[in-house]
């Protein structure tokens, strides 16, 4: 199987000279495993590590068997009413029954897939939001929550009929059905529905943008996912029988497209490294034998997992069948980048992409320069610019060279829109232009930066979380007038929430207080503040709007004064203050004084170790 060159944009518009069209593999997610479950049937799709420790006893499936299982699985949720109009939503951790799940749903109507580290209020919301009235979870089981809160959802959502649960040991929970029982009674040969799937039917939901208010859920048809799955073939060299490693969770787009349909379409083999994947401290211990015992020639992750297998040695592993490592979700910070490739020999290719375009738009090519902190080139069919906006988000006009503005999207793989019309409203540019809500630039030569966030999203460890809903709580205590979130930067997870807030006249409430209130009110245990700072005064537009740009340029300086106090050097003196910048977004300036000028070189040394695992870029200057 041959792979063209993508070294520069000449080799992208290479490959567009023949339409997409000529090249679809299938008109839907079914007719492509159908496809390849015919000229591969042996071929190993899924290997399964029950634990994620690379001592499992796998279990392996093929093509023949992951086709007759899915369609199965149609059946059994057409039986239940399973349709375009009614979809099936799962709470499960990553299994093999999982991906029977996520396609055998798209076969028989819509798939609706919800985190199941929600709180289950929110997760409730999603439900009822999406109309479903099928839901599959896993029954009670050590370790996991999923069932006392599915038990949760359906006391909120009384439209759900029928709960099917996946059983790892343990008895049937009464009134669910059980899922093999269900699937083993199916024809494994046809769709009992008779249905024909056109490319432009839904075939998901895929919440995203937080978790307050009427739920935003992405859709996704046949057409973006099978586009996106020959496009990740491309940028993966995924062949027939290559290994990606699963660690990534099953309802994220990165591990059901990337590391799902993607090699799937391909016939190659994925290791789901147990049903939590890289959330599993001993998996991430694993690695490494994990990479040799398995032959694994790709995975993908964040910023966070790449900081994380650091500190894990090779001790010898032989990882010379492993290509590369992708990495998206969030900005990888360059001295992280520069640090794993340096220690482990692993090339990581960075791109770009989120929920609405189906996962990847933009990437470094493999084939020619990486820029470290580059998203890369637009990939083949995709439109990708950088556009000044009016204040109703409509394109004003395109940005020359080099300058910041909103990051557009237009293509086969981005989402016709959202479930809900209301978020509609300002998800469009105009002339068919998804915005994206990030900022960025791009260079004469094509590479794409991201330099900042349009939109108000917290990113932590790659799982967006929206700051409405620290502010909402803290609006419940009685003495806060204003409150409001922004990202800190991290050194693991790239962003955790904090909150500023302004008192009531004659209140009273310590930082401490607020932050512990917070902390009790917020559902979701990652969007829990870190710190909550009082200020005297909220920063305001001139229309009475809450500003934050000066929040997180505050942070950011509290960050890294923070950090820079570990430089114990008698007379020296270091400052910083964080301002905008014309070609980053966001740069960081320490301010030194009181070395010696032959010192000077292993102090900003030493100030690039101490802030290179932040994202934000930074300069040194002497006084």
């Amino acid at each position: 199987m041959s792979h063209p060159r993508i070294a520069t944009l000449d080799d992208i518009h290479a490959i567009e000279k023949t339409p997409f069209n000529e090249r679809q593999p299938a008109r839907s997610t079914y007719e492509l495993l159908r496809n390849v479950a015919g000229q591969h049937p042996n071929a190993l799709a899924i290997t399964f590590l029950p634990t994620g420790r690379v001592t499992d006893t796998p279990i392996q499936i093929t093509y023949r068997e992951l086709f007759r299982r899915v369609t199965q699985t149609a059946n059994a949720f057409h039986s239940l009413g399973v349709r375009l109009d009614a979809p099936v939503t799962y709470f499960l951790p990553n299994f093999p029954e999982t991906h029977y799940t996520i396609w055998g749903g798209q076969a028989a109507g819509v798939v609706n897939a919800v985190n199941y580290f929600l709180g289950a209020e929110q997760m409730a919301e999603i439900v009822r939001s999406a109309g479903s009235r099928v839901l599959v979870t896993l029954g009670p089981t050590l370790g996991f929550d999923l069932w006392e809160k599915a038990q949760a959802v359906r006391a909120l959502v009384p439209e759900i009929e029928q709960v099917v649960v996946l059983r790892h040991g343990g008895v049937l929970p009464l009134g669910a059905l059980d899922f093999y029982d269900l699937i083993n009674a199916q024809s494994d040969d046809h769709l009992i529905s008779g249905r024909m799937i056109a490319p432009d039917d839904v075939a998901a939901f895929f919440h995203t943008g937080g978790t307050t208010g009427l739920p935003k859920l992405v859709r996704h048809t046949h057409a973006m996912e099978v586009f996106e799955s020959w496009l990740l073939g491309e940028y993966s060299r995924m062949e027939p029988g290559k290994g990606t490693l699963v660690g990534l969770p099953l309802f994220h787009v990165n591990a059901i497209i990337v590391s799902g349909l993607g090699p799937f379409s391909t016939a190659s083999h994925t290791i789901i490294a147990g049903p939590l994947g890289f959330r599993n401290p001993e998996t991430v211990g694993d690695f490494w034998k994990l990479i040799e015992r398995f032959k694994v020639a790709r995975f993908s992750g964040v910023p966070t997992l790449y900081a994380a297998l650091l500190q894990v040695p090779l001790n010898g592993a032989d990882v010379s069948s492993l290509e590369f490592g992708g990495c998206g979700a969030a900005p990888m910070p360059v001295a992280l980048f520069q640090a794993f490739e340096e220690r482990t020999g692993i090339k990581i290719i960075e791109g770009y992409g989120m929920t609405e375009g189906t996962c990847l738009s933009s990437a470094n090519p493999h084939d020619g320069e990486r820029r470290i902190g580059s998203i890369g080139f637009r990939a083949p069919y995709t439109e990708m610019k950088v556009a000044v906006l009016d204040p109703d988000g409509k394109q004003v006009r395109d940005c020359v060279v080099g300058e910041i503005g909103v990051v557009l999207l237009k293509g086969p793989h981005v989402t016709p829109g959202y479930f809900h019309e209301r978020h509609n409203e300002k998800a469009w540019a105009g002339n068919g232009w998804f915005n994206t809500g990030d900022l960025g630039r791009v260079d004469a030569q094509g590479y794409f930066w991201l330099t900042g966030r349009a939109k108000d999203l917290i990113i932590r460890g790659g799982h967006n979380i929206d700051p409405a809903i620290v502010e909402e709580a803290l609006h419940r205590h009685p003495a806060v007038a204003l409150a409001a979130a922004v990202g800190k930067p991290d050194a693991r997870a790239g962003e955790v929430p904090v909150a500023y807030v302004t008192l009531r006249p004659g209140a009273a409430a310590t930082a401490d207080e607020l932050r512990e209130f917070a902390r009790a009110e917020v559902a979701e245990r990652p969007a829990a503040p870190a710190d909550v700072f009082i200020l005297d005064r909220m920063p305001m537009t001139a229309v009475g709007k809450i500003f934050k740009p000066p929040l997180r340029e505050d942070i950011v300086e509290r960050v890294y004064r923070e950090a820079l106090a570990t430089l114990r050097t008698p007379g020296l003196d270091v400052s910083v203050a964080v301002k905008p910048h014309s070609l980053h977004g966001t740069l960081a300036t320490v301010t030194m004084s009181g070395a010696k000028p032959d010192r000077r070189e292993a102090l900003a040394a030493t100030v690039a170790e101490v802030l290179g695992p932040y994202a934000i870029r930074h300069e040194v200057v002497w006084a």
